[in-house]
């Protein structure tokens, strides 16, 4: 059977697993690629994937269908990572991380389908300015530019998934295209 979201949302509100199965094989990559780019990390991003599920599962009877069930999965997925973009930085008060050592670890782990010489030595560059650039942002700026420039998701719904106005969730994204370009800017030289 073919379910829409929110039928296959009623339906595993009244219990049916299948129906919630099939939310999260419809679901899961999407999440993935929001809670890794939100992480860093293919492993936190896994386990913020099985955090949204088990949470969105748990609070299903709070979803009433204003929103697409993806925006509200995106919300649960923003405030899993939000969590654990907290508990990080209060570990690393704690204990200091050698950042270029974690970019470097980062690096090592994105995949690339053999690209020039060139585009490999540019994107390197690119790559490790923006990955601690990200890092820098606000909690907010960065779940903002995430859902925008990687999701593509829309100004309203970035509003919806962050709980947020649409003038904020603008302003947001704009704070963080403009922090990201001036972090960028040596990879360019000048930006215009």
């Amino acid at each position: 059977m073919e379910w829409t979201d929110g039928a296959a949302a009623e339906e595993a509100r009244k219990g049916n697993q299948q129906a919630f199965r099939v939310l999260v094989e419809r679901h899961s990559h999407a999440v993935f690629r929001l809670a890794f780019r939100m992480s860093g990390n293919e492993q936190d991003a896994e386990d913020l994937v099985q955090e949204t599920f088990l949470r969105a599962y748990k609070q299903l009877h709070r979803f009433d269908g204003r929103a697409a069930f993806g925006t509200w999965l995106y919300r649960i997925c923003v405030n899993c990572s939000l969590d654990l973009l907290r508990a990080r930085k209060s570990r690393r008060e704690l204990q200091p991380v050698d950042e270029e050592e974690e970019t470097r670890n980062w690096l090592d782990r994105v995949a690339a389908p053999e690209p020039s010489p060139e585009r490999l030595t540019h994107s390197s560059q690119i790559t490790g300015l923006l990955e601690p650039a990200l890092k820098r942002l606000s909690e907010m700026e960065r779940a903002a530019f995430v859902l925008r420039h990687y999701e593509g998701c829309d100004i309203e719904e970035i509003a919806r998934t962050l709980g947020v106005q649409a003038n904020a969730a603008k302003h947001s994204v704009f704070r963080a295209v403009q922090k990201l370009r001036r972090a960028l800017e040596p990879a360019w030289g000048v930006v215009r």
